[in-house]
């Protein structure tokens, strides 16, 4: 069983720290933590993802962004990532971790899977619709845990 899920994304400030409020809430037994590739060390969440997050009933008040490290990526039981680009550059941090690391998409479009994009210093709608893949990506990932 997967108890320790790490979600990571670039800077830590917009989709790995809402999926991982998403991911906590589902799974309240787990630890679920989130981090950056290049993070924006010590900043809460962005703006506009941290106001859909609290329309969406989700605490992210606490969170500091932080830089993803070998150590936090060999304690996961699961890494999930937003694209096959952070999937190879975390293999590139980590190489023994790949057969964890998954994309957060991966049971998006009828299993095909789906990268999320990073909405940082985009407009509200792409913030909007990259919310709406967050919740539908975390949705799937906790019926399959």
């Amino acid at each position: 069983m997967f108890q320790r899920i790490l979600v990571v994304c670039v800077g830590n400030v917009c989709r790995s720290p809402v999926a991982a409020a998403m991911l906590r809430r589902a799974l309240p037994d787990r630890a679920i933590t989130s981090a950056g590739l290049g993070a924006l060390v010590d900043q809460g969440v962005e703006p506009t993802a941290r106001e859909l997050a609290e329309a969406d009933g989700l605490d992210v008040s606490e969170h500091e962004a932080r830089q993803l490290t070998p150590a936090m990526l060999q304690e996961a039981d699961l890494v999930l990532v937003m694209t096959e680009g952070q999937r190879r550059a975390v293999a590139d941090l980590s190489p023994a971790v790949l057969g964890k690391t998954m994309l957060l998409g991966r049971w998006l479009d009828d299993g095909q899977g789906r990268e999320i994009p990073d909405p940082y210093r985009r407009s509200r709608e792409v913030f909007v619709h990259v919310h709406q893949l967050l919740d539908e990506a975390t949705s799937s990932w906790t019926s399959k845990l």
